[in-house]
């Protein structure tokens, strides 16, 4: 599979030959619905909790008496079937949301995410992606220049530099190839990728 390899103007300069076996794949995309829908729900937290009908503040009291009212006959106004009343499966802060991915499937769906994004132009190849120092506009002058406003790079080492001057930038996100994630790939306009990580993104995803 060939990427475009780009210049510092963002410009293709010439081919890249990638690894079939990550950027080549068929698309599948209910493998990749499966497992970007997973990497979210793993990522919940079970912090929302509700009432019971024994936890909610209620009176005892019979609301009206058994019969003659012509009303269905009601024991406490805590029924979840009243108007502030208590739920009947509540959720609770311990609620799990986790869904599990076998490892084949996750490394299947990254790899089909990689060749899909390869086959629209959404993916390329830089020599390295280097700052001298931390400053976020130094970093984002170089972005400027490649004419590249949502990106999302995988280096293949994230120094000091790189990440204090990338942490402000709004729709930049830099991450080294075991921090790659479906969600994130999925989301940004272009997703640049080092020489370096190419050979560890293979080594992970093939």
């Amino acid at each position: 599979m060939q990427l475009e390899l780009l210049n510092d103007q963002g410009q293709a300069a010439s081919k890249f030959e990638a690894p079939e076996t990550v950027f080549g794949r068929a698309y599948n995309e209910d493998l990749v619905h499966q497992v970007v829908v997973a990497y979210q729900a793993n990522a919940r937290q079970g912090t929302r909790a509700q009432k019971d009908r024994e936890q909610v503040k209620h009176s005892t009291k019979k609301p009206f008496k058994q019969k003659g009212t012509g009303r269905a006959r009601a024991g406490m106004t805590s029924s979840p079937l009243w108007r502030g009343g208590g739920r009947t499966f509540p959720n609770m802060p311990d609620e799990n949301f986790s869904q599990k991915i076998n490892k084949k499937m996750y490394r299947a769906g990254m790899a089909s995410i990689f060749s899909q994004l390869a086959r629209e132009g959404r993916l390329a190849v830089v020599d390295s992606l280097t700052v001298d120092s931390p400053k976020t506009k130094q970093l984002a002058e170089k972005f400027k220049a490649m004419n590249l406003q949502s990106v999302m790079v995988i280096a293949d080492e994230v120094d000091e530099n790189l990440y204090l001057a990338s942490r402000n930038l709004v729709n930049v996100l830099i991450v080294e190839p075991r921090y790659a994630d479906p969600v994130s790939l999925v989301h940004y306009k272009k997703v640049l990728v080092t020489k370096g990580a190419i050979d560890k993104l293979k080594e992970m995803f093939a």
